[in-house]
């Protein structure tokens, strides 16, 4: 077999493997996503996908604004801003900028100047630097704050917020006060979360640009 057949036969392969497994969710997860929209249908089967666990359909909510919202600052290729790399680098086929700045000198000094997380501290910097577009936190609950503080008090042009932080301390209350919150915001609740599902979200809204 020669190395275009081969991979030929690799990709039909993997496509056949992802829609049994989407075959799989569906099935497993039919009745906690019947009363969602498709695009919500499709960001919670990703994340039960990158996850293996049902259990996160039950526990994504997603505001009704959201996906309006996400998806017009997508469409404006405004900023998609991640509160570490490991999100940013997950993200892909966005045309836009995806930025992430917790490894900045000048968030460093930020962070040590008023003792805050250099996480809030990026959120903090970006506010300051022309930032217009969505925050994801996929394991920042300080971004999270961050982003919400700098919003109520008009210093943050921001669209949206993915914040599903992972962890025991602050997650779940992060998670909580964005839920209750005006801003659009789809969260996990609970201390689950993580990487793998924030870029799941992301990925699903801009894979609907298309």
């Amino acid at each position: 077999m020669t190395d275009k057949m081969f991979m030929g036969a690799s990709t039909k392969q993997g496509l056949d493997i992802a829609n049994k497994s989407r075959e799989i969710i569906r099935n497993l997860i039919g009745d906690d996503v019947k009363d969602l929209k498709p695009i919500e249908k499709d960001i919670v089967e990703r994340i039960v996908h990158s996850t293996a666990d049902p259990e996160y359909a039950k526990l994504v909510k997603i505001s009704p604004d959201f996906v309006d919202a996400a998806m017009t600052s997508l469409k404006n290729q405004e900023t998609i801003l991640t509160d570490i790399n490991m999100v940013k680098y997950g993200i892909t086929r966005y045309d836009g900028d995806v930025e992430c700045y917790i490894k900045n000198d000048e968030v460093v000094k930020i962070a040590k100047e008023n003792q805050i997380t250099r996480a809030a501290a990026a959120i903090r910097y970006a506010s300051q630097n022309d930032f217009e577009g969505i925050v994801v936190s996929g394991n920042a609950p300080t971004a999270v704050f961050e982003a919400m503080d700098l919003y109520s008090k008009g210093e943050m042009n921001l669209k949206a917020i993915v914040g599903v932080p992972v962890g025991f301390v602050g997650a779940a209350d992060s998670k909580e006060a964005l839920h209750n919150s005006k801003i659009p915001n789809i969260i996990v609740e609970g201390p689950k979360g993580g990487t793998p599902i924030a870029v799941a979200c992301v990925n699903s809204l801009i894979q609907h640009l298309d």
